[in-house]
């Protein structure tokens, strides 16, 4: 019979990124893996298993080729005709956490456990963040894959 984590055995730790240079698309892909506690060996995909993920320079965030005017992202205001788009540039500029957290979001399953997952990504512009006291753990995305950050 397949074990499954009980509540009183999770713990979750914090992990610290610099988002510094970093490619949009594959660090969502790391921060949705630690999310989602698909990095640890007590995986269980019905409960919230994952872990707590620091994001700072939010603002040095970088997309491949021209995908950072020529993107759009779509939403509906509910009314007809009422569809509104927007482009990451303009997206960045307005919010800056807002692209890297929807890369993270569609990432995610639908339904109320991806929305308490991501409750735990923090997004923070500079270098600065209110969680020192956690003991972050770095991660450093060029060590995982040197296409995860791009090199002027």
């Amino acid at each position: 019979m397949t074990k499954f984590i009980k509540n009183n055995d999770i713990k979750s730790h914090w992990y610290e990124i610099d988002a510094k240079n970093a490619v949009v698309g594959r660090l969502a892909t790391v921060i949705s893996k630690i999310i989602r506690g698909k990095n640890k060996t007590t995986y269980t995909p019905h409960m919230d298993n994952g872990d707590f993920v620091v994001v700072k320079n939010i603002e040095q965030i970088k997309f491949t080729g021209k995908k950072f005017e020529n993107k759009k992202y779509y939403k509906h205001t509910g009314y007809p005709g009422g569809i509104k788009e927007i482009t990451p540039s303009k997206l960045h500029h307005k919010k800056p956490g807002e692209v890297l957290k929807l890369a993270v979001k569609r990432m995610l399953p639908g339904g109320p456990l991806a929305k308490k997952q991501l409750t735990k990504l923090k997004i923070y512009s500079g270098s600065n963040h209110p969680h020192l006291s956690q003991n972050p753990t770095k991660i450093e995305l060029s060590k995982l894959n040197n296409k995860n950050i791009i090199r002027n």
